[in-house]
């Protein structure tokens, strides 16, 4: 069974204002018993009947409440003469039991509309949380997706070569992609496995020309296989990634190296 779909059947609200018949109340029970949140539900439109009752109660007139307290001390003054009235058979009767029937179904009514009202505006924000988190996830599925749209557009590039770089001693688990136009000398990078650095460092790019390092830029690892776009080269032997200060260094600090790779293009 689905529970959720029982529960918005009204079948709740007919068992705790007794609409319900004998089979849906000894249903509604047996399922209490295997379903929580179907007592949840049962107690909290309880709760809102009762709250609505309090916020909507007539408070007695004053004379009503001092008059019920003086017959209570003094009994003397209910004693009075009874008069027995006599009634004709043709004066009209006045009956009042289809009035209070109909005030009491009234107040029932308001009270299941009150209650509705409180799930629907309930519902009505579920599914605007839940339409913004489809949301969320729909822009990150077109993100990626855009990610590996750039990367099969660098790959299939015939001026391009990819120089797959390798973590370090130091870094091991480091790793890169270059991506490298010969044709224009632009140079893109794809961080693949990177940590994220504290605030005062950042990562710097080198190209090695003839043992002779240039920088190629610095970047912060926020977010793996993103293409960030480096400065260009026309040469390069080799690539380096290295852990430097925030804003980067002249020349690169060996010992703090992440991954390299080298290039097969000719000089």
């Amino acid at each position: 069974m689905n529970i959720k779909d029982y529960i918005s059947s009204g079948i709740v609200q007919s068992y705790v204002l007794d609409q319900a018949d004998a089979a849906e109340r000894a249903e509604f029970e047996m399922l209490s018993a295997q379903y929580p949140e179907l007592v949840a539900e049962r107690k909290a439109f309880e709760e809102a009947l009762e709250k609505f009752a309090l916020q909507n109660a007539v408070v007695p007139p004053r004379q009503v409440k001092d008059g019920f307290l003086e017959a209570i001390q003094n009994p003397s003054i209910n004693q009075s003469k009874v008069i027995t009235m006599e009634q004709h058979s043709n004066a009209p009767v006045r009956k009042n039991g289809g009035l209070r029937f109909m005030a009491a179904a009234s107040v029932v009514l308001l009270l299941a509309c009150a209650w509705f009202a409180y799930r629907f505006y309930n519902q009505a924000n579920e599914l605007k949380t839940s339409n913004l988190d489809l949301q969320t996830r729909l822009d990150s599925a077109e993100n990626t997706l855009n990610k590996i749209v750039d990367e099969q557009k660098l790959i299939k590039d015939p001026n391009i070569t990819v120089v797959n770089m390798v973590g370090s001693t130091a870094a091991p688990q480091s790793s890169a992609n270059v991506f490298w136009d010969t044709a224009s000398a632009s140079v893109f990078l794809m961080v693949k496995n990177m940590p994220k650095l504290p605030n005062d460092q950042q990562y710097q790019l080198w190209a090695l020309i003839e043992g002779k390092p240039k920088s190629l830029g610095v970047f912060d690892s926020l977010q793996n296989n993103v293409v960030l776009k480096m400065d260009n080269t026309k040469k390069a032997d080799a690539f380096a990634i290295t852990i430097e200060k925030k804003g980067g260094n002249p020349s690169p600090t060996l010992e703090k190296m992440q991954s390299s790779g080298r290039t097969k293009a000719p000089l």
